[in-house]
C-alpha cells in the first residue's frame, strides 16, 4: 500500500511553495482576497506564512519593556491599554510614551480613565502640554468611543 504524503507541489501550494489552509478552501481564499483588497496586502494571512509586516514603535523609556514588546517599543497605529494596580506606574509609562511620540513629531491623545493626569508631572517627563489632547471620560464606553473617533 502506498503512503500518502502531506507535501504539496510548488504549483499547487500557496505563498512561497508552502501549502496553506487557503489552498484547500476556495471560499476562504476569496474572502481573504477581498479583505486584502479593502485593507491592503498583509491585513490577514495564515500565521507563519511569509514574513510579518514590520511595525514601527515608540520607545517607552524602558529598554527591557521595549525588547519584550519586540524591540520597537509601543506599536504605532495600535490602541494600547496599560493596566495595573494603583500606583504601579501606568500613568508615568503612558506619559513617557507620549513624550517620546511628541519628540518624533507625532500627535498624542491621553484618555485619562482614572482622572489622574498631573500636568506638572507630565511636563517634567518631557510632555509638550500645549500639543497634548486630553480626555477624562465618564465611562469605559465613552473612552472607547472617543478613542475610535480620534483614530478615524
Amino acid at each position: 500500500m502506498a503512503k500518502k504524503t502531506a507535501k504539496a507541489s510548488k504549483s499547487a501550494a500557496g505563498a512561497g511553495g508552502v501549502h496553506t489552509i487557503l489552498d484547500d478552501n476556495p471560499t476562504l481564499k476569496n474572502t481573504v482576497a477581498q479583505i486584502e483588497k479593502e485593507f491592503g496586502e498583509g491585513a490577514i494571512m495564515p500565521l507563519g506564512v511569509g514574513t510579518a509586516v514590520p511595525i514601527r514603535g515608540i520607545p517607552s523609556g524602558s529598554l527591557s519593556l521595549d525588547i519584550a514588546l519586540g524591540g520597537q517599543g509601543i506599536p504605532c497605529g495600535r490602541v494600547v491599554e496599560i493596566f495595573g494596580p494603583e500606583s504601579s506606574g501606568k500613568t508615568t509609562l503612558a506619559l513617557h510614551v507620549v513624550a517620546s511620540a511628541q519628540k518624533r513629531g507625532g500627535i498624542a491623545a491621553f484618555i485619562d480613565a482614572e482622572h489622574a493626569l498631573d500636568p506638572t508631572w507630565a511636563k517634567k517627563l518631557g510632555v509638550e502640554l500645549e500639543t497634548l489632547l486630553v480626555s477624562q471620560p465618564g465611562s469605559g464606553e465613552e473612552a472607547m468611543h472617543i478613542t475610535e473617533m480620534l483614530i478615524k
